[in-house]
């Protein structure tokens, strides 16, 4: 009996320590609606499908293993492998459940009369997904409608798969099986099994799925589009409305997995006498030392410390608490690293000359490769053959394109719907890796190289550009600033819709979405013949085709975009007026003629595109094309009335107008300048307020498209009030600005620029994305923030274009914010950031206990000051 009763005891001690194992491991609902337990969060429909781009593979249930974005897109769907203009789900609403640790979600795709509901309960050391339909599907639906889940391709590549008993390996190439059917579908890669389990070699990536409903079945998406991902299917049986679908989701999960620290710094290093703080992103469990070690490599090879300090907390921010290591003191030069937890970062410099070369490959290569209506090569290299020489025909009336293109019953132009429209086959830059132009980006580049000349000089010649004979040769110089030709191939682009239209156009973009899809050579997605309706499809004649590949131009005139145009014109007339001086002059003429247009009346807003992330503020492009034309003119009273004038405006929103507000400073009288003063200290104290929830130091982009551009030009708009007012703004908000875009960044610390820096990023969006390469010089989006606070910046898939794509504008912003950077001869102030009443704290880089920045407080101090003694950055 004795031994009954202790085993007994022994039996429900047992039990309840696995009891307790099992709830230790469970998935617990948070605040912020997301499933989580240390080392997997489940987030649940936080990220919404797309209205324009639909499905942009950060939807539905998603799941984040090891601290990596490994699934996506858990959502009822009508396609097999869905390509990303696919129907998808509108979200109603999401809600607690019944059950503990549930999330509901509702959705629905009207059109067709499928309405559902998804939970999602943690169950064991996983959760349960079960779908729930408000009818049975329609006869239409069945055989289509079903449950997916879509899995990163490059965290499986190589790696193998077990359906149920029966073993599988995941293609490093999609190789199908496809459909015979003409469908252009995939075929499963396994399917009929109730259980799938990815990678049971793997414990950082394992999944199983086990099915209660229809058997399971295993796609490869890229097989129809290379931004497919692996995905995971169930079909919803016909008659089925409740537990239509009923999935077991077991990932694995490490345990007491920690994410080991990311130490971020800049890649390409430091000048000796700026301030050198680099931040460590650390997982809340993980036991973080507190101290950091400089060392110095060494020509033999050897880590030779010679610089220890504790860390300084930054605080909490997303999902991870951050600290800060301080070397600024640190001035000799040579190559170091940063030895932290028993880890050694790659190495960077610290030199006089680390800044020097950080924004050539932006000019010369990507902005070159990205250059329209021209052939580019680079020595063996051909990027290009000429490009879209049948440019363009007339977008028709009353239609939404699918890359946000909008056109209203006017046309606002002279040609008819489908007409060649001549003269656009000149100039302009492809916006980004889909080949269109987009007119108010266009003339942002223009106007960001003018503005870095004239500030700083962009004195490089690397470029070879002959319009006459549609030729770019990279590598090759031609006795011309590159940056001279690139503002005239802008110029010429914008001066020609001025030209035929007499205003701006919104752009020019592929007609049909398997064009609009193309990848590689820009030369080779149209056939480079003016569309002859009277031709067959295949058939060539007299410099035509039949071929209806001709880009469309979208026409309507937009007040915005005609300032937008006139500012980017007005300073290319002064960027031109030695070498161009006939060009310049028309310029200045089509400048003056498109702003003079806008002075009347109300100026309607917009850009003309339904996906436009930056302000399009007419009067915004007032105030910068007014800006524009009183330098170009020195001064003339014709704009600087107007400019007084639309002061109201510009206080209003000065976040959005100080850079060329301040840029007029020397162009009008000392009470204009007065009048900012006000508004620059307003500004201060909201960007130190701003900024002080992210140990960053800078404008962290929290939308559906990372934030690097909004950094490059937060670094070149405070350059500029520094330099406008140097004894309000100091120069650190530019430094952080580089830092962050050159590797001090959330997720891991790679340079964002590729090919710049020790380490960058070299899988990028561009043109040649399907080779998983980049384009030197381009400058990606970077970090986004997954909602709800998940920082993410993939390394290794180059099919996220929110956080992966180059475009041309983000990167001329990349250079101006560049060279305001790198050292100038000036003389220093004491930075502008926040005063408080605390104790004296010595300089950053040079220590001195007297300096002005010992008095302007301790998180000023700590992120990285430097003081009138210090010369240079």
């Amino acid at each position: 009996m004795q031994h009954k009763v202790l085993f007994a005891l022994l039996a429900s001690v047992a039990n309840c320590a696995v009891s307790a194992a099992v709830n230790a491991q469970s998935l617990t609902i948070t605040p912020a609606n997301t499933l989580e337990r240390q080392g997997l969060t489940v987030i649940v429909d936080q990220n919404q499908f797309s209205p324009i781009f639909f499905d942009e593979k950060n939807a539905g249930i998603q799941i984040v293993l090891h601290g990596n974005r490994i699934a996506t897109d858990g959502a009822v769907r009508l396609d097999k492998t869905p390509e990303q203009w696919a129907p998808v789900p509108a979200f109603v609403d999401r809600t607690r459940g019944t059950e503990p640790n549930q999330i509901v979600v509702r959705s629905t795709y009207k059109d067709v009369k499928l309405d559902y509901a998804v939970k999602v309960t943690a169950e064991g050391d996983g959760f349960r997904i079960t779908v729930d339909l408000d009818r049975p599907i329609p006869a239409a639906l069945v055989g289509k409608a079903g449950f997916n889940l879509d899995f990163l391709p490059s965290a499986y590549f190589g790696k193998t798969y077990l359906m149920d008993a029966a073993p599988g390996l995941f293609p490093r190439h999609p190789t199908g099986p496809m459909a015979k059917d003409g469908s252009g579908d995939p075929l499963p890669l396994a399917s009929g099994g109730k259980s799938v389990t990815l990678a049971p070699e793997d414990p950082m990536t394992r999944v199983t799925i086990t099915s209660d409903r229809g058997p399971l079945a295993l796609y490869d998406a890229r097989a129809r589009a290379q931004n497919g991902w692996f995905v995971v299917r169930s079909m919803i049986a016909e008659g089925a409305k409740e537990n239509a679908v009923v999935w077991h989701v077991r990932p694995n999960v490490v345990k007491d997995w920690v994410r080991p620290p990311v130490v971020s710094f800049n890649q390409a290093g430091y000048t000796p006498n700026r301030s050198k703080v680099a931040l460590i992103e650390l997982d809340p469990h993980f036991t973080a030392p507190a101290e950091a070690e400089l060392v110095r490599l060494t020509a033999d090879g050897r880590q030779e410390p010679v610089f220890r300090a504790r860390t300084q907390s930054r605080g909490h921010w997303t999902r991870y608490d951050y600290a800060a290591f301080d070397f600024s003191s640190v001035r000799a030069p040579g190559i170091y690293a940063i030895r932290y937890a028993g880890t050694t970062t790659n190495p960077f410099r610290i030199a006089a000359d680390a800044y020097a070369r950080i924004w050539q490959t932006s000019l010369d290569t990507f902005i070159a490769e990205q250059m329209d209506h021209v052939g580019i090569r680079e020595q063996y290299r051909v990027w290009s053959a000429p490009s879209h020489l049948d440019d363009a025909r007339q977008a028709p009336p009353n239609i939404v394109h699918f890359d946000g293109y909008k056109m209203g019953a006017n046309l606002d132009s002279p040609f008819k719907a489908g007409e060649h429209i001549p003269g656009l086959a000149v100039g302009g830059f492809q916006d980004a890796g889909d080949y269109d132009i987009q007119t108010p980006e266009n003339a942002s580049v223009v106007r960001d190289l003018v503005w870095a000349r004239e500030l700083f000089g962009l004195d490089w010649d690397e470029t070879s550009v002959d319009e006459a004979a549609r030729a770019v040769e990279i590598r090759k110089p031609d006795g011309v600033e590159d940056s001279l030709q690139q503002i005239r191939h802008g110029a010429l682009q914008l001066l020609a819709q001025y030209k035929v239209f007499g205003h701006a156009i919104v752009g020019i973009v592929d007609p049909a979405l398997r064009q609009y899809a193309h990848l590689g050579d820009a030369g080779s997605q149209t056939d480079g013949l003016i569309f002859d309706p009277s031709l067959k499809a295949s058939e060539r004649k007299n410099g035509a085709s039949g071929a209806q590949d001709d880009r469309w131009a979208f026409t309507t005139d937009l007040p915005a975009n005609n300032l937008f145009v006139a500012a980017g014109l007005a300073g290319a007339s002064r960027a031109l007026a030695e070498s161009d001086p006939a060009m310049a002059a028309e310029a200045l003429h089509a400048a003056k003629a498109l702003w003079a247009k806008q002075q009347q009346g109300v100026i309607k807003a917009g850009d003309g595109r339904d996906d436009s992330t930056s302000p399009r503020s007419a009067e915004g492009a007032n105030v910068t094309a007014t800006v524009e034309l009183l330098i170009t003119t020195k001064g003339d009273k014709v704009y600087a009335d107007r400019l007084r004038a639309l002061l109201p405006f510009i206080r209003d929103h000065f976040e959005w107008t100080a850079a060329p507000a301040v840029r007029a400073v020397p162009f009008m009288n000392a009470d204009y300048r007065a009048q900012l003063v006000p508004l620059v200290r307003a500004m201060k104290a909201k960007v130190d307020q701003d900024h002080v929830s992210n140990p960053f130091g800078v404008p962290i982009a929290t939308g559906t498209w990372a934030g690097s551009n909004q950094v490059v030009a937060f670094g070149s708009t405070m350059y500029l009030l520094h330099k406008a007012f140097p004894e309000l703004i100091g120069t650190s908000y530019t430094l952080d600005a580089i830092d962050y875009v050159l590797g001090r960044h959330p997720a891991n610390n790679l340079s964002l620029v590729s090919t710049v820096g020790t380490e960058s990023k070299l899988i990028g969006y561009g043109h040649n994305r399907a080779d998983y390469s980049f384009i030197p010089g381009g400058l990606v989006p970077g970090v986004l923030i997954v909602k709800p606070d998940f920082p993410e910046a993939k390394t290794d898939w180059p099919f996220l274009w929110f956080e992966n794509e180059y475009t041309v504008s983000t990167t001329s912003a990349y250079i101006l914010a560049a060279r305001a950077a790198m050292p100038h001869r000036r003389k220093q102030t004491r930075l502008g950031r926040r005063s408080h009443r605390r104790p004296a704290l010595p300089c950053r880089t040079c220590r001195r206990d007297d300096s002005p920045i010992a008095s302007t407080g301790r998180r000023q101090a700590e992120r990285g000051g430097t003081c009138r003694a210090c010369p240079g950055f």
